[in-house]
């Protein structure tokens, strides 16, 4: 067989090579997610908007309490915002602050703070923000209680909470301390965070939902146990190439608004400080 296809191509011309396909990137999780949360309202470089709802100018006076990696102040500093961060760790703070050197924010002020209470004055700041962090204290009242304080009147907040879709996803397949302080210590249903800003003495003026990717990620995270630093695993990585192929498909927008109103990772709050009387 081997001498008779050498007889076949011994007079034909030499085929010629044919360059390799360049492997496809990989999806990269984080950027992903990125690229959804833009989808959901967030980081809207058009309007100034951190969120929808939620416009951040040079005018603005901005404390971002809980501030973790920096990712939402950083937006708001790009904006020409005075800041104001805390955080309970003090390795996040000044990773953050780090962060913050190279924007137009004409002040950066930072706290190493448990918010109980937070050491900045009454009345100080214009946007409040506060994501994921409710879930974490011991008790939420006080926490926005101090929150409400802090703001000048007719402030605007920006808050999140995991969404109860999620936190009951995870239940039976999360790491134990998932639900154990100082992670998460309670589940916030949608009435119960609504509940909680209007009593905290805030006007709700919007209440949405978002992060079907993310919820699913997570669930995929625990069984795949690796590391949040270097999440590679076949199942995190097909995962992030099918919301990719979903995000890029021509309805694939329409069909994330579906799902995330079906499971989310997190609720969203805007609200308003009223004026004073």
């Amino acid at each position: 067989m081997l001498s008779l296809l050498k007889k076949l191509t011994a007079g034909a011309p030499a085929p010629m090579p044919v360059p390799p396909e360049a492997p496809a990137a990989k999806a990269d999780p984080y950027m992903l997610g990125l690229r959804d949360a833009v989808l959901s309202g967030w980081f809207n470089q058009q309007t100034g908007e951190l969120f929808t709802g939620f416009p951040v100018t040079a005018d603005d006076t901005l404390l971002d309490v809980g501030c973790g990696d920096g990712g939402n102040v950083h937006f708001c500093a790009t904006r020409g915002a005075k800041i104001i961060i805390a955080d309970i760790d003090a390795a996040k703070v000044e990773a953050t602050r780090l962060r913050l050197a190279d924007t137009i924010a004409p002040s950066v002020e930072c706290h190493v703070t448990d918010c109980a209470p937070l050491p900045i004055a009454d009345g100080t700041a214009t946007r409040v923000v506060s994501t994921e962090v409710i879930e974490h204290v011991d008790d939420p009242a006080q926490f926005l209680a101090e929150l409400v304080r802090v703001g000048k009147p007719g402030a605007l907040y920006l808050l999140s909470v995991p969404h109860p879709s999620s936190e009951d996803l995870q239940k039976d397949i999360a790491a134990a301390e998932y639900f154990q302080k100082p992670n998460h210590i309670r589940i916030i249903s949608e009435d119960q965070f609504k509940q909680m800003v209007g009593d905290a003495g805030l006007d709700v003026i919007s209440h949405s939902q978002y992060g079907f990717y993310w919820s699913l990620w997570m669930l995929l995270f625990w069984e795949a146990k690796v590391d949040f630093s270097n999440p590679d695993h076949p199942l995190l990585n097909h995962w992030a190439e099918t919301w990719q192929a979903v995000l890029d498909s021509p309805r694939g927008a329409q069909i994330k608004q579906a799902l995330d109103g079906v499971v989310a990772k997190s609720q969203v709050i805007i609200a308003r400080k009223p004026l004073a009387e």
